[in-house]
């Protein structure tokens, strides 16, 4: 179990670092008032997360997957995972169900963010 945490560690570690880099390398080149670095490290984060995770399940290299799916693309990108849950959902033939996870995951997070905002705003410094 602790090989699995430092496993974890390591490739978010290493995933953060790499959604940084990713993310000031793409703001070089887009306009700044569009997010387009987080889409991208969105975008290839969520590629990644399928390929892989139809390469563990064809090769059965499971050993691997805290590594690279909870830690390196979780750091990369917590939405790899999401998509990725998404994904079985509707492969599973639950596309009602998909369709309330993201429902509620968008809604939800986006309304927790802003009472978040909200209430922070009103706590005096």
């Amino acid at each position: 179990m602790v090989i699995t945490f430092l496993q974890v560690a390591l490739g978010g570690a290493i995933g953060a670092c790499l959604r940084m880099a990713t993310g000031m390398w793409v703001a070089r080149f887009a306009a700044p008032a569009f997010p387009l670095a987080v889409l991208s490290v969105n975008i290839l984060g969520s590629f990644l997360m399928g390929g892989f995770a139809v390469w563990v399940l064809e090769r059965g290299n499971g050993a691997l997957s805290p590594f690279v799916m909870t830690g390196l693309l979780g750091g990369f990108t917590t939405f790899s995972a999401f998509s990725l849950e998404v994904m079985t959902l509707v492969e599973q033939g639950d596309i009602m169900l998909a369709l309330l996870y993201v429902g509620l995951s968008v809604g939800l997070s986006v309304g927790a963010l802003g009472l978040g905002l909200w209430l922070m705003r009103g706590v005096p410094a």
